[in-house]
């Protein structure tokens, strides 16, 4: 049986990174631009930034143990 080498995998791991970090970061970066203008909006974008990084640092966390 032959198998097949995979090779270097740094460019897969820095785009899980990016996709479990990278959008709950732009989505409190919005909170704080909404925040002056409607503090209920930032409150619901605050709680999905939250949540997205709960489950993204769980799934994506998961794939790179």
């Amino acid at each position: 049986m032959i198998q097949l080498e995979v090779g270097n995998l740094n460019g897969i791991v820095v785009i899980i990174a990016l996709i479990m970090v990278g959008p709950p970061v732009v989505l409190t970066l919005i909170g704080f631009g909404l925040q002056k203008n409607n503090a209920k909006a930032a409150k619901v974008f605050y709680i999905l930034s939250a949540l997205y990084l709960l489950i993204g640092l769980g799934i994506c966390g998961s794939m790179m143990a």
